[in-house]
């Protein structure tokens, strides 16, 4: 095997033995999947750019170098083709969305495969072998030999050239056989993992190779920093539509970040119904029951049947929130009890909800705050917190996925506070230890600074 690192400033020579350069970069044909060397680009005399042919020139090389078949005088300069990228140029140290580990990771070497006079790139190097081995292979050698002697071992951590999508396309402007395709197989929320770790350019990059459902179920499973950003930099027709096939309270949570005039702006762009419930949702204070409630369920009349109940349910849209109750009101719009589905499904057809109904209801008011109704979510048990108001109208509900991430927050801030005080506290004790060390000091020598500055 060979690397990159390994070959880059090696000579290239003639078949004469002379040397007419060093090696500056090699370049890859990607419509492979695991792609050729097709150029070699080498810095003659005076510095002077070549790139030539590998099929046609290259004899034979290792990681001493490259050795051409032919004389120098004889090399015909080829340039670059649309469906080649350059290895060191275009790959090396770049970002890279490792879409089987479902990260974004640094390449910091390449691995090349040997194959007669052939020679492909197999894969990346993206651990901390990589970062040695750049400095110098003696480097590598010795450190992970100390390793070993200790009883530790350092992998490489190399990720095969098919699972690697890069990002940075307008850099070589061609497209890869392993494209942003891969990025549509995988879950939202590794989606979203992995726009965490880019950059603006990049994830904008990302974004149009998503559909609209697949962008929103991405954006959706993004943390609060990241969504208003997107939002921000995404086309104003983009980005209403993604905002309203979004949740009602997802979609109410990033216009809250953003400015008013762009909220505005995206709340007329989108449909009548879906800014209604968004306006209607942002119209409560953040961090209340009402702030974080969803108004997506499903509530019946008490005068309805179960059949009509059930079918109620069949007519939701495919895409509708998971329902765990179904809410029964009054004729004023007033909560009074709710009935599970496992009931729906086990009595008579032509029985009334009002007589299978639970009355004995916890439900909290819109002022309550998010850290009291996830308490509560978890002290009840329950699927789903009813949110009404003072009279007790049904306003919406607090799911118990709302309560989680709440419950997360709240632990990621304890954290947060602790890992400041332990730093403060690490960082007092080294200036006392200074001081301290500093005072012996002054004692050994007799040196009083008051006393000289006198």
């Amino acid at each position: 095997m060979l690397y990159l690192s390994q070959m880059l400033g090696e000579p290239v020579i003639d078949s004469t033995g002379t040397k007419i350069g060093k090696i500056s970069d090699l370049a890859i044909s990607t419509g492979e999947v695991f792609p050729r060397i097709t150029s070699l680009a080498f810095k003659g005399p005076d510095k002077t750019p070549f790139m030539v042919s590998w099929r046609k020139y290259v004899e034979s090389f290792d990681e001493d170098g490259i050795n051409l078949g032919t004389e120098g005088h004889n090399i015909r300069f080829s340039y670059l083709q649309p469906d080649e990228v350059l290895l060191a140029r275009d790959l090396l140290n770049r970002q890279i969305v490792d879409t089987q580990g479902m990260k974004v990771v640094r390449v910091n070497d390449l691995k090349l495969s040997v194959s007669g006079k052939q020679l492909r790139l197999l894969g990346a190097e993206v651990g901390f072998r990589g970062i040695m081995r750049g400095i110098s292979r003696r480097f590598e050698r010795s450190v992970v030999a100390a390793a070993k002697l200790f009883g530790k071992k350092i992998d490489e951590q190399i990720i095969a050239w098919n699972y690697m999508d890069l990002l940075d396309r307008d850099l070589s402007k061609v497209q890869l056989s392993v494209t942003h395709k891969r990025l549509n197989e995988l879950h939202p929320a590794d989606v979203a993992d992995i726009l965490e770790q880019l950059d603006p350019q990049q994830r904008a990059s990302v974004f149009a190779h998503l559909d609209d459902a697949r962008a929103t179920d991405a954006i959706s499973e993004m943390e609060d920093e990241f969504q208003a950003d997107i939002i921000e930099d995404l086309d104003e027709t983009q980005a209403s539509v993604l905002l309203g096939n979004m949740d009602p309270d997802d979609a109410a949570d990033i216009v809250r970040d953003l400015s008013y005039e762009k909220a505005e702006t995206l709340l007329r762009l989108m449909g009548v119904e879906d800014a209604t419930a968004i306006r209607g949702l942002l119209g409560f204070k953040e961090g209340t029951a009402g702030g974080m409630m969803t108004t997506q369920y499903v509530a019946v009349a008490e005068t309805k049947t179960v059949a009509e109940t059930i079918e109620a349910l069949r007519e939701l849209d495919e895409d509708f929130p998971t329902v765990h109750y179904v809410y029964v009101l009054d004729d004023y719009g007033k909560l009074v009890g709710v009935v599970s589905l496992r009931t729906l499904v086990l009595v008579n057809a032509s029985t009334p909800v009002k007589d299978i109904m639970y009355t004995d209801l916890i439900s909290v008011l819109p002022t309550e705050t998010e850290e009291d109704v996830a308490a509560d979510v978890f002290k009840y048990d329950l699927p789903a917190m009813p949110v009404v108001d003072e009279s007790g109208t049904l306003l919406g509900i607090v799911t118990v996925d709302d309560a989680y991430d709440v419950i997360e927050e709240d632990a990621s801030a304890e954290k947060t506070k602790k890992r400041v005080l332990v730093t403060i506290g690490l960082v007092l004790a080294a200036l006392i230890f200074l001081f301290v060390y500093t005072a012996v000091l002054f004692q050994v020598i007799g040196y009083h600074p008051l006393s000289s500055a006198g």
